[in-house]
């Protein structure tokens, strides 16, 4: 108690939080390549005449390119800094954000999506485990929370930008995929200003590195604390490898983080951002209200990510994902109900929104919270993209089920699993998941050795 107390007194806030604003402009080019595509799709369907399978390769070839991000971030963050797997992953978002813009074919749009998909995968795993490994114990939750607000506000800004580009003519899609430059640029020319995470420093061997990053994010005793904190964690360590994730030691953390991730995207809300229209049309709404309703979930998202911010070091991490995962799993058997008996579009959005605010308040940031934090340093990084690796690809799988279940089974069905897959959610937290606030990122690595 008295090193979370001596770091909460010593460390320095203002510097911490600018720099973890800046790590977080990844989040917002996450939340961009994630939200563009719905606004130029229209565009892209007569473009490159799509049919049902073009276009659901080409919205997931994204996901796909996550995947092999999060693969080449866990070997270059553990091999040669977080600093360096940041700017290479805002290189490729401006250079995507090019190539997409300027594509003549369908083949080279798919490429260009695909290595977007690469820079989100690196960002996704990158930015969250900088900004925990920057962040003293008491605010860690609040500042790794920091990256989910930039994805909401990139998905936020986006849609605003997609709608004021829609009547630009039928190039509005380069527009919308060209103007991720811009965004791209400011994270690449931030991150160079960025000090390297002293966690990796010392398990490099750099400890006068260490020491005067760790000088510059607070006083000399918090300094001192947190080296002998993480020498002590480091002890015994050998050359990283994936092989070392799935040792018996550290194996229960990883079933953890794995079992978290696939559970935020099998959860279903990604149903919700991404069918929308889909959702309402089945319930007679007009286009109006269709896009209505997307600004509306844009807004709740963005209202209840500044709530989680606000609670997660305070109420805590579990609390939080049990409120989430057993209210989405209610919201869902309701809204299932809703839609089978063709209830007004109105009463519809009052329950899409409530889902929305449950998922925003708890799994959406939290999930990278505990990613962030549950694993021992030696294994982060690794460790790290293993669970977002298996996030990616359980968002594959969702976002191109869907539509074969609404045909099988009517736009209500897949709701029913959904609330029965988020009751499961909740008992694997009640029963596995410890919580994590207030404890330093050493202190957790011993809690899970002790256990």
């Amino acid at each position: 108690m008295n090193f979370q107390t001596s770091q909460k007194s010593n460390a320095n806030h203002t510097y911490i939080i600018g720099i973890s604003f800046i790590s977080a402009l990844g989040g917002y080019l996450f939340g961009f390549d994630f939200a563009v595509i719905s606004g130029a799709l229209p565009f892209l369907r007569h473009e490159f005449m799509l049919d049902a399978w073009w276009e659901g390769f080409l919205t997931g070839s994204l996901a796909l390119g996550c995947i092999v991000g999060c693969l080449i971030a866990g070997n270059i963050a553990d091999r040669y800094g977080r600093k360096p797997g940041l700017m290479v992953a805002a290189f490729i978002f401006a250079i995507s954000s090019i190539g997409i813009a300027l594509c003549s074919s369908l083949s080279m749009f798919v490429v260009m999506r695909f290595a977007a998909g690469i820079g989100v995968g690196m960002a996704s795993l990158l930015c969250p485990m900088y900004i925990a490994e920057i962040s003293p114990a008491n605010v860690r939750g609040r500042n790794v929370a920091i990256n989910q607000l930039t994805v909401v506000i990139g998905i936020l800004v986006t849609n605003l930008v997609n709608y004021f580009l829609a009547d630009t003519g039928p190039d509005a899609w380069r527009w919308m995929f060209g103007l991720g430059v811009v965004p791209s640029l400011i994270f690449l020319f931030g991150v160079i200003w960025l000090p390297e995470s002293p966690r990796w420093l010392m398990k490099d061997g750099q400890v006068d590195r260490a020491e005067k990053v760790l000088l510059k994010l607070g006083s000399a005793s918090f300094a001192a604390s947190t080296m002998k904190e993480v020498e002590k964690s480091l002890l015994g360590n050998t050359k990283m490898s994936y092989k070392a994730v799935f040792e018996k030691s550290v194996r229960p953390a990883v079933v953890v983080g794995i079992s978290l991730a696939v559970f935020q995207q099998f959860c279903g809300i990604n149903v919700v951002f991404n069918y929308t229209s889909t959702i309402f049309e089945s319930v007679g709404a007009n286009l109006n209200q269709q896009l209505f309703e997307t600004v509306s979930i844009g807004i709740v998202n963005l209202v209840f990510t500044l709530l989680a911010m606000w609670q997660v070091d305070k109420l805590g991490r579990k609390p939080l994902m049990l409120i989430g995962s057993l209210g989405l799993s209610v919201v869902y058997f309701v809204l299932a109900y809703l839609l089978q008996n063709q209830y007004s579009a109105a009463i519809v959005s009052v329950f899409v929104l409530i889902a929305i605010s449950l998922y925003a308040i708890s799994l959406a940031p939290v999930t990278w919270v505990l990613i962030s934090e549950i694993f021992p340093n030696k294994i982060r990084g690794a460790a790290s993209s293993v669970a977002i690796i298996s996030l990616w690809a359980a968002y594959f799988v969702l976002v191109f089920t869907f539509p074969i279940l609404a045909k099988t089974l009517g736009t209500y069905g897949p709701f029913y699993m959904y609330g029965g897959i988020c009751f499961l959610g909740f008992l694997f937290v009640k029963t596995k998941v410890r919580e994590t606030k207030g404890q330093t990122l050493e202190e957790l690595e011993q809690n899970l050795i002790r256990h």
